[in-house]
């Protein structure tokens, strides 16, 4: 079997897709984007092309290397969102060629559905947004089964900031963790964009209240500030989102400076990486909660891993109000949330069927490239 095609597809809202065709009429999937470079990536697949045509889609692990390796500045966001969608389509294409899910390919099942987390945040509400509509939100997950729930603490904090702001971060918790009570689990975000010193204070205030997880509550580029952070506090600590590729998660990893990793399987080198990333978390004791913000095949591949590895903890998704997160208007069989678990899926690859006709209305043509910036003045004064 040899690879004939590669075919990039630019998909509302935000996302990118990406065809493999072989020359046995097997097709996979993957989700090759980086939000607010899509057209970047696209590049990179595009350039990634003289190595895969004509190769053999089920030599993964060797096309992986020869993609990593066959450049002189490896890694990356570019360049790994580039190779981790590639992986995903051909991991699809090597499961519909033995007829098995990719789960069974890598270990076989651990578990048959995967715990999802929804998100508190009011769809297009920039900012400090209010806690009673958070609370509103949180009523219609928990109505939907979900037992977790995560919120961004918004908005930055200054690097060494006043008690009245400590005081607000612990009420928000503290309101959330009335209303919802002890049965729920909740998570916070810190995006990475508090200072270590605030940091510590804030998980002072907030220990209390027992949040699930702190996600980034500083940036993961130092490992040893956030390792003496975690030892700082009994609130476990999440991070991983933006790492590239095992060598990105060894020093997080091996200085456990973190309770959970989150790798995101559209960026950090697709499933297999991300399985390796899983197995050197397990022997540090390290649960995985695979980051997705993205659509339903980024989705699909994160719960092919959910199903095989051991130290699964919970699954992100976008909780889109017009579910085309879980594949409606897209997928031939949408994923459905029950009791706040998806089934992992049993059919072949990643066990998806695109509605190839369906997917024409969602095509966009437009210049994709406009990264989001945290302060669009520029500023960096209050970060």
């Amino acid at each position: 079997m040899k690879i004939t095609a590669l075919e990039t597809i630019h998909v509302k809202p935000r996302w990118m897709f990406l065809k493999i065709s072989t020359d046995e009429g097997i097709t996979g999937w993957g989700e090759p984007v980086l939000e607010g470079r899509a057209r970047t990536v696209e590049t990179a697949v595009e350039e990634l092309k003289p190595v895969l045509i004509g190769a053999d889609p089920l030599r993964i692990e060797h096309l992986w290397q020869v993609m990593y390796r066959g450049t002189f500045y490896r890694g990356g966001p570019i360049l790994m969102s580039a190779i981790s969608g590639i992986e995903m389509a051909l991991w699809d294409i090597k499961g519909k060629f033995y007829h098995m899910p990719v789960y069974e390919m890598l270990g076989g099942l651990c578990r048959d559905r995967a715990r999802m987390y929804g998100h508190l945040k009011p769809t297009g509400t920039p900012g400090d947004f209010p806690v009673e509509e958070m609370l509103r939100i949180a009523d219609r997950h928990i109505a939907d089964g979900f037992t977790l729930l995560k919120y961004s603490i918004i908005p930055p904090i200054r690097a060494i900031d006043s008690l009245a702001i400590v005081d607000a971060v612990r009420d928000r918790f503290a309101a959330i963790r009335g209303h919802v009570g002890s049965k729920v689990d909740i998570a916070i975000d810190f995006h990475g964009r508090v200072n270590p010193a605030m940091s510590v204070r804030l998980f002072q205030a907030l220990e209390p209240y027992y949040p699930l997880f702190v996600e980034e509550p500083v940036l993961p580029e130092n490992a040893d500030t956030m390792a003496r952070v975690a030892r700082s506090t009994t609130i476990p600590i999440a991070a991983g989102e933006r790492l590239f590729t095992k060598w990105g998660y060894r020093e997080l990893i091996e200085k456990e400076a973190v309770a959970v990793v989150q790798p995101d399987l559209c960026h950090c080198g697709g499933i297999f990486e991300a399985r390796k990333v899983a197995a050197m978390a397990e022997t540090h004791y390290i649960q995985v909660a695979p980051h997705n913000p993205l659509g339903p095949i980024s989705l699909a591949a994160c719960l092919q891993l959910d199903a095989c590895i051991p130290n699964f903890l919970a699954q992100e998704h976008p909780g889109m109000e017009d579910r085309q997160d879980l594949g409606v208007g897209i997928l031939k069989k949408p994923f459905e949330i029950t009791r706040g678990c998806i089934e992992i899926p049993q059919g072949a690859g990643l066990g998806i069927e695109v509605d190839e006709n369906r997917l024409d209305d969602l095509r966009f043509a437009g210049d994709w490239d406009t990264p989001r910036l945290y302060f669009e003045d520029g500023s960096l004064a209050d970060w």
